[in-house]
């Protein structure tokens, strides 16, 4: 039997795509009763990459405005830096961009009832359980979350620019991406590439956390590198709000899962106990923006603030445990690099990641002759686990 061949030509990889998405469009229809949302994804997919053009192409041909072809070179270099400065595998991502049809690319929604805090899950081939499910169709997300919301569910319904396929297609960089500041834009590229590096099946708090990790701080050494001191300002300035936002969701559900635990067996009270807690946290906030920012600032913020456990839960899915990740880069002298092939050895089998990672910090030495007499790292750390 004569072994069957990739196709080489770029239409030849489409159809084979598109074939092979059509297959999990019938075994997902068969399997899953959610074949109109299969559907419409497989579709979706399709289209981008049926759009895909060299991204060097476009540069080459300057078939887009000066600022975007601007985004478009950083793009490259941000992805030639992931391979060559952080070890994250691209393949073919964000080689080619995509032109998608409106300024929103998906919408996620997120779903946790109002006695638990843990947010309500779905199921999908290769990722297994995840916390929050993707609508392309917008009018499906905001049906669904009419019926959580019905049900007695606290729900978060909220935009994405970008996904990761995870390898198994080629992604390119689209139109809804391209939007984000040049800044957004490389820690976007480092983000989703190291998901091509590490994505623990069933662990997307780990995941994301750890993706957002590595796209801060390495859009920080890129930016770094280039001697552009006002980005990297900018990108320590974030990564420090971030942390900040994630320990205060961090300290809110604590104190929400201390109200609960003094009804353990009543559901009714503990709603009430999430009524009073997200109340009391809802006038603090709008208490301490009225003194610093002014009443019509916290006024804005009390009309649009949605505090709940979808949302808290699910701004943790991306936040979580964010300092752990630091200490071991800091542990590794700020070597990202080393930090990011540390992390991949222990966690991606580990059946509880951050304890893993929790351990490599306990377990990691520090060769001391690596910093000069300044401090400044002067060789690669060496690693030793005892």
């Amino acid at each position: 039997m004569k072994a069957l061949k990739f196709p080489k030509t770029k239409k030849g990889r489409i159809v084979l795509a598109l074939i092979v998405l059509w297959g999990l469009v019938k075994v997902s229809l068969f399997f899953f009763p959610w074949p109109r949302y299969i559907a419409r994804a497989t579709w979706e997919e399709a289209k981008i990459l049926w759009r895909r053009t060299a991204i060097e192409e476009v540069i080459a041909e300057q078939k887009a405005p000066p600022n975007e072809l601007a985004k478009l070179r950083l793009v490259l270099e941000a992805r030639r830096f992931a391979v060559d400065s952080l070890g994250l595998p691209a393949g073919e991502a964000f080689t080619q961009y995509s032109r998608v049809d409106r300024d929103t690319l998906v919408l996620l929604l997120s779903a946790a009832r109002r006695d638990t805090l843990a947010l309500h899950t779905w199921w999908f081939p290769v990722v297994g359980w995840v916390p929050y499910k993707g609508y392309f169709d917008f009018a499906d997300a905001h049906d669904a979350q009419r019926k959580f919301d019905r049900n007695g569910y606290d729900t978060d319904l909220r935009p994405a620019s970008a996904f990761s396929t995870l390898g198994w297609f080629d992604d390119p960089l689209l139109s809804t991406t391209l939007r984000q500041d040049s800044v957004s834009l490389v820690n976007t590229v480092l983000h989703e590439l190291t998901h091509n590096r590490i994505f623990v099946k069933g662990a997307v708090e780990f995941n994301e956390s750890f993706a957002s990790f590595v796209g801060s701080r390495g859009s920080a050494e890129f930016y770094r590198a280039r001697g552009d001191s006002g980005a990297v300002a900018t990108i320590e300035q974030r990564w420090q709000d971030e942390q900040t936002r994630a320990g205060y969701v961090s300290r809110l559900l604590a104190s929400l899962d201390s109200a609960y635990a003094g009804h353990p067996a009543d559901s009714v009270a503990r709603v009430v106990a999430h009524d009073t807690v997200y109340a009391r946290a809802t006038t603090q906030l709008v208490d301490s923006l009225t003194k610093t920012r002014g009443d019509s600032v916290a006024q804005l913020v009390r009309q649009h603030l949605r505090l709940n456990n979808a949302t808290l839960l699910a701004r943790r899915v991306y936040g979580n445990r964010l300092p752990l990740f630091d200490s071991v880069y800091a542990a590794l002298n700020a070597n990202l690099r080393a930090t990011v092939d540390s992390v991949v050895r222990v966690a991606a089998d580990a059946k509880d990641p951050f304890a893993a990672v929790r351990g490599l910090l306990g377990r990691t030495k520090i060769n001391n002759s690596t910093t000069d007499t300044r401090g400044q790292a002067r060789t690669k750390p060496t690693i030793t686990i005892n």
